[in-house]
């Protein structure tokens, strides 16, 4: 079963230095990961990242057509502790017959994630980062550096 809750939500952004500026400069925050390609901001317990719309969409392996109603504009995510944690869990979705965009495998940034779709189309990525630092239930509360 999948805990009610969230770690990250993902924006796809056409322009990331433009939306980064927005949020660094006209709201004032300030990323606590930045690494050129995807841009973090740690909320309260949680993360609200940006990254590139057309990545997103090649990560998600789902259409990347902006007159597509299914082209994700935002995602959903929440991190497991482990790779076996994310494995599990997408065989129950399996079992009950869930769209699964990508099956979990070894991701770009040294984690480990997958997506499924809800009923609506809505992307959930369900992942391993073993950057991200968390409390016992499950809350952001850092990044481990390097």
């Amino acid at each position: 079963m999948m805990q009610p809750r969230l770690t990250f939500i993902t924006l796809g952004v056409s322009d990331l230095e433009k939306s980064k500026a927005f949020y660094n400069d006209v709201l004032g925050w300030k990323p606590f990961q930045d690494n050129g390609g995807i841009v973090m901001y740690k909320l309260n317990g949680m993360v609200l990242s940006l990254f590139p719309q057309h990545e997103l969409a090649d990560d998600a392996q789902v259409a990347n057509e902006a007159s597509l109603p299914s082209a994700p504009r935002f995602t959903l995510a929440q991190c497991l502790r482990s790779t076996e944690e994310v494995d599990s869990f997408f065989a129950h979705l399996k079992k009950h017959g869930v769209t699964i965009t990508k099956m979990p495998e070894k991701v770009f940034w040294g984690g480990y994630s997958g997506y499924f779709a809800d009923p609506d189309g809505h992307l959930w990525e369900i992942a391993h980062n073993p950057f991200l630092e968390m409390d016992a239930d499950g809350n952001v509360i850092g990044m481990k550096q390097g």
